[in-house]
């Protein structure tokens, strides 16, 4: 499998684990909360009443944390016992934000290997959906780039990932399509070239019966 993570992720293995890092761009609060008073009297808005005096900075400290993942330490085990069925964590809560619009979009991912030598500490797979959706985004690059990375990482015999989420920049503006969602998918290895490693992993993610 090809190692090399994006360019906005730095990577430091040690003996134990491989600590991961989100590389942002540096955040400057004072200038996100000027730009955020300017957006909102450009749109017309008044902002000087109590109640809205600090809705910019509040604005920029939100986009800042939804754009800073936080560090963790990818923790893997070797499968000594030769696990070989498939392991799956399903609903990991999924918030990110549409890089058209930069409106939010929320669901969740299924996220599932078979595994290969080694196997990965379970709330990682969270912690993997979180480090690639903390950024401007569109849901087929989020669900691609998940997959790819465990399959680097774990060089797993197969990797799928499912997302469903509901896109705001879909259902309040534009088409309004209250309610619609979004389902992407990436498949490698045997669950993308073997029928039944297919079926019961869409399956068990609740996306057949």
């Amino acid at each position: 499998m090809n190692s090399a993570a994006p360019a906005w992720i730095t990577q430091t293995r040690t003996e134990s684990a491989l600590h991961v890092v989100h590389e942002s761009g540096v955040v400057d609060p004072a200038a996100a909360e000027r730009a955020a008073a300017d957006l909102l009297r450009a749109l017309g808005i008044e902002h000087s009443s109590e109640s809205m005096r600090e809705t910019p900075a509040r604005m920029a400290r939100a986009y800042a944390e939804l754009f800073t993942p936080r560090p963790f330490d990818l923790t893997t085990f070797p499968n000594d016992e030769g696990y070989d069925e498939l392991v799956l964590a399903r609903d990991i809560p999924v918030r990110s934000v549409c890089e058209h619009h930069l409106l939010p979009f929320v669901g969740v991912a299924h996220v599932g290997y078979l595994p290969g030598e080694r196997i990965l500490g379970l709330s990682k797979l969270a912690r993997v959906v979180e480090h690639f959706a903390c950024r401007p985004q569109v849901q087929e690059r989020l669900t691609k780039q998940i997959a790819d990375w465990l399959a680097d990482q774990l060089d797993p015999v197969g990797v799928g990932v499912v997302v469903r989420a509901e896109h705001s920049c879909m259902t309040l503006r534009g088409v309004q399509a209250i309610g619609s969602c979004t389902v992407t998918s990436t498949l490698l290895g045997s669950l993308r070239e073997d029928a039944r490693s297919r079926h019961e992993f869409f399956a068990l993610a609740g996306i057949m019966s």
